[in-house]
């Protein structure tokens, strides 16, 4: 290139340590600290607390068994999760290219790292916008769709400003650098990226019933205290069983009983063109009250194309046609151009032979081409029709015009004539068309009860006519109203977008979020729920905690119905495990309370641990139906109707450890006695409770029934062996399987009506 004038290199170098390097700069963390965060969180800690107090007493075994509790929810709960600043990593490559840039006095290559503001560079056709630029000469068009939302590619001149890693269409062009880094619009994008990340209502929902149990858990074991300071019981042998009482009150697998219920639907998911990225996001999908969907590639197709033709008199569709494609080149890649030759390509419009073309000026806002009739060179025009109609002397123009752009289409005028004398043949109009599977996949999350909100960088009147061709009613908004309950967002930013979420969220909306491009990466990862679209850019993809794989909007139906199913087996499980601690808590400390025996050993409690909490991991695979709206927690009503469910159960358990004192058995026998019945239950209270229903109404799933099998059976052999506890007659075995049997048809006359309300289905 010829000689220019720009900076030096010392005042590039003195800029660079001034403003810093063009690039996004982020933090890893390390991988151990990731790791190490799964022990710090409520359920470690008290299990922590309890593994420190084992092995001060010297409870080696006991000791073991929750150390090993606690890596097993650690090494599950990190494999499944590990996903690092992946949209920050992404965001930093996209800034890995090269510029040509003016150094002392001439043109040369350097890292687009290496720039600042004040250079002078020079884009060109197929370029990426190195930095946020102003043009100094040239004419280009740009294709800012993955920055601002815009569909259709945009004109910029002199003066004019370009966006860092947008991408040049046509033309060239000398620009100044005007910002860099985390600076340029694409940085401020990266650094929304890196703020964002919605709370995880899991833990959440983890802390809650926690909260509960300690709650209760304490209170017990300070009466058990206070009647053994009252009583003379010696300290070593209460210390112990307030422990075991303690870890009986954990919900010792119920992390790692969500991360393994998420994971087995994410596999699901994979299977029908849904990655999941983040598997808390399978719980919220559940939980989605509102979609904020990106227009551009999502709802839309990206690309212009045909959408009316306004017919001159004296002319027909296919003349119209052919001279506009006769006035586009596929050459120069042109978005318009494409569009029209595609169209009339469709429509069998054949234009005669060629000759010169002049491809689109915008100081004279057309294209033509030249072409042979009677004997004479004649002209074909396609450009702005307040260009055009002049030229071949029409004014009844601008009525249609306005007509078509009100539809929110880019307008063309096309004529064709003699030389010097040009007969208009009528108006194209050009609009990025609907995805044909878009009104169906909003049908179907509408009938879910997940309220969907347009976003789009386009105007108001573009977003109002796809609206309407996609079903969508309600208010129409520009981003001044980005805090009102609209159907539809127009003209909005990227950081509108992740504003729009966080409004949503603080109105204790469940959101997601669907997008394609950059400008949405920021919105994406603040959403519970960041769903980025099949032709996403790997930005999107990182950001978002879901990614589809296939066309269309069709799987995030297949999520939210999936989250649902998930939500319906760990409310079994949660529901099962807070009914269980009730029966397995009380019933130790009342029964030392009431009857002055310990009514069964610390050793079968943690039995009991893998015996009920384990098998109930299967829950997460079990044949369920999905809610038909919205599902959200309810803590304290999971907690009142666990209480009554327990409260049933502990008077089951309390009339078996009468039934053998009434028997007269030994207290050994009485707790291996007291430890089936706690079994038995356990299980039962599974089936109880995984149909809101009658327990008859749905056929559990076949993993759940060999698990539960495998369960009476290897714990009935224990006890008539008598190994690991007192052994008991067979009879005695199987009199409890039956008893337990009946007394589960009769809860289930009270369960359905108690339940009913913690689910919509």
């Amino acid at each position: 290139m010829e000689t220019c004038t720009g900076l030096t290199t010392a005042e590039a170098q003195q800029r660079l340590a001034r403003f810093g390097p063009n690039a996004v700069v982020e933090k890893k963390p390390h991988t151990w600290l990731l790791f190490l965060h799964k022990f710090w969180a409520p359920v470690p800690w008290m299990l922590e607390l309890t593994l420190i107090l084992e092995g001060i007493l010297g409870k080696w075994p006991a000791a073991l068994i929750i150390a090993l509790l606690l890596i097993f929810n650690a090494v599950l709960g990190f494999s499944q999760e590990r996903k690092a600043q992946g949209a920050l990593e992404l965001l930093k490559q996209r800034l890995r290219i090269t510029a040509r840039v003016c150094r002392d006095g001439k043109w040369q290559s350097v890292s687009a790292a290496e720039l600042v503001p004040g250079d002078l560079v020079h884009v060109r056709v197929g370029d990426i916008v190195p930095a946020d630029l102003t043009i100094s000469e040239g004419q280009i068009l740009v294709d800012q769709s993955a920055l601002t939302g815009e569909s259709v590619p945009v004109e910029r001149g002199a003066g004019g400003g370009l966006y860092s890693a947008s991408l040049v269409r046509r033309g060239e062009a000398s620009a100044t650098v005007k910002a860099t880094g985390a600076q340029s619009y694409f940085g401020k994008t990266a650094e929304l990226v890196r703020g964002a990340g919605a709370k995880s209502h899991l833990e959440t929902l983890v802390l809650a019933i926690v909260r509960y149990l300690v709650l209760m858990d304490g209170l017990l074991v300070a009466a058990i205290l206070v009647y053994a300071t009252m009583t003379g019981m010696p300290l070593a042998e209460i210390l112990p069983f307030a422990l075991i009482l303690l870890v009986a009150s954990v919900p010792v697998a119920l992390p790692a009983t969500f991360t393994l219920a998420t994971s087995m639907a994410s596999l699901n998911l994979a299977r029908r063109g849904v990655l999941v990225t983040r598997l808390a996001a399978i719980e919220e999908a559940a939980a989605m009250t509102d979609l904020c969907s990106d227009k551009t590639g999502t709802l839309t197709q990206n690309r212009l194309s045909l959408l009316a033709l306004k017919v001159w008199e004296g002319s027909s569709e296919a003349d119209l046609l052919a001279m506009a494609a006769l006035a586009s080149d596929a050459a120069t890649q042109d978005p318009i151009d494409l569009a029209i030759l595609q169209a009339a390509g469709d429509k069998g419009a054949s234009s005669p032979i060629r000759g010169d073309f002049v491809p689109f000026d915008p100081s004279t806002k057309r294209s033509e081409g030249t072409f042979q009739k009677d004997g004479g060179t004649w002209r074909a025009m396609k450009g702005a029709p307040q260009i055009i109609a002049p030229l071949a002397r029409v004014a009844d123009w601008e009525g249609p015009t306005e007509a078509l752009a009100s539809q929110g289409a880019r307008v063309l005028a096309v004529a064709a004539g003699p030389e010097g004398a040009p007969r208009f043949l009528g108006l194209l109009a050009l609009a990025d068309p609907i995805r044909p599977d878009a009104v169906q996949a909003l049908q179907s999350l509408h009938q879910l009860g997940v309220t969907v909100r347009m976003v789009t960088g386009d105007s108001a009147a573009t977003a109002k006519t796809v609206a309407g061709e996609l079903g969508l009613p309600g208010q129409v908004c520009d981003r001044a109203d980005i805090g009102k309950d609209c159907a539809v967002y127009a003209g909005v930013f990227p950081e509108d977008k992740f504003h729009l979420v966080q409004g949503l969220q603080k109105q204790r909306k469940i959101v997601g979020m669907t997008g394609d491009g950059v400008n949405d990466a920021p919105a994406l990862k603040q959403a519970e729920v960041g769903i980025a679209v099949e032709s996403a850019t790997d930005v999107a993809k990182a950001a978002a905690s879901l990614v589809l794989t296939t066309p269309g909007l069709g799987g995030v139906a297949d999520a939210v119905e999936t989250g649902r199913r998930v939500y319906q087996r760990m409310l079994t499980y949660t529901l099962n495990k807070i009914v269980k601690t009730f029966q397995v808590a009380l019933f130790l400390s009342l029964g030392l309370l009431i009857f002055r025996d310990f009514v069964i050993t610390p050793m079968l409690v943690l039995l009991l641990l893998f015996a009920n909490d384990f098998v109930t991991m299967s829950l997460a695979g079990d044949r369920v139906r999905a809610s038909p709206k919205p599902d959200r927690w309810q803590v304290r009503t999971l907690i009142l109707s666990s209480l009554v469910v327990g409260i049933a159960w502990l008077i089951y358990i309390f009339a078996i450890y009468l039934a053998g004192k009434s028997l007269h058995l030994p207290l050994a026998a009485i707790q291996t006695l007291d430890f089936l019945g706690l079994v038995f239950s356990g299980l039962a209270n599974v089936f109880l409770l995984r149909e809101r229903g009658h327990l008859w109404a749905s056929l559990p799933g076949q993993f759940l029934l060999w698990a539960s099998l495998a369960d009476v059976l290897v714990v009935s052999t224990l006890a008539t062996l008598g190994w690991l506890m007192a052994p008991l007659p067979l009879t005695f075995i199987l009199g409890l399987l039956l008893a337990t049997l009946l007394y589960t048809l009769l809860l289930d006359q009270i369960k359905v009506p108690l339940l009913r309300h913690l689910t919509s289905a």
